[in-house]
């Protein structure tokens, strides 16, 4: 299958209704992160199903796709190069990671970066130099930066949790919530494998620490504990 034969057949799922509701959801409006993003309206069970028919193409296939202004393209793209990533020997996983980096422009959503970050960014990183995730983290592009953060979560998994704090410290003060949410979505991450980890570095930021981030990080915290946090009487 080519690849304009796998996006008409993804185009055959395409739903007016949930098109629209994903425009309000990714922010797509004027003045939103996504805006300018258009949608077909197809779910994500859907776009993986169909991506499994592009298990063939070329890379510079996948990366046409990738290109594409319709956002379940480019996530369908990203789930082809994930799972390319997975079964890759050391070369392709490269080519994988490098033909991601080159194209951050069109990962340009967080559904998009938390499909792909971990797998083409961090397992890649995981025995390598990390130098890459402080350069992203201090890009002028939420996405990039989004994305430094996520792929941490390949290093929590396995217990490595000095990138993750790092990072975290960073962006503590970002203006942008999506940054928020990542930052507390990999500490609360952390806390579930060591929360005594999380809770020391919680102890001298929560209190200054953006509301959104202190809430995801702390979400399964028993519930006097959060409590606590949220009152600011630890």
């Amino acid at each position: 299958m080519s690849a304009t034969e796998l996006r008409a057949r993804l185009r055959t799922h395409a739903d007016p209704a949930i098109a629209a509701h994903s425009q309000g959801f990714f922010k797509a409006f004027p003045g939103g992160y996504g805006e300018g993003d258009r949608f077909h309206g197809i779910r994500v069970p859907v776009v993986r199903a169909v991506a499994r028919g592009g298990r063939d193409l070329t890379l510079k296939q996948v990366l046409s796709i990738l290109r594409s202004k319709w956002h379940e393209e480019r996530l369908m793209a990203l789930v082809i190069m994930v799972e390319r990533f997975k079964r890759a020997d050391e070369a392709e996983r490269r080519e994988l990671h490098e033909a991601y980096l080159a194209n951050t422009e069109h990962v340009n959503n967080w559904d998009l970066v938390d499909i792909s970050a971990h797998h083409l960014v961090g397992a890649w990183l995981l025995d390598r130099d990390r130098k890459l995730l402080r350069r992203l983290a201090r890009s002028r592009s939420l996405w990039e930066q989004r994305i430094a953060v996520i792929a941490t979560f390949a290093f929590i998994r396995e217990h490595q949790f000095g990138d993750t704090l790092e990072l975290a410290d960073l962006l503590l003060h970002h203006e942008h919530d999506l940054i928020h949410k990542a930052v507390g979505w990999m500490l609360r991450e952390v806390g579930n494998r060591d929360r005594a980890v999380e809770e020391a570095f919680l102890a001298d930021r929560y209190a200054g620490m953006p509301r959104t981030m202190l809430r995801y990080a702390i979400e399964k915290f028993p519930e006097r504990r959060r409590k606590q946090y949220l009152r600011g009487s630890v």
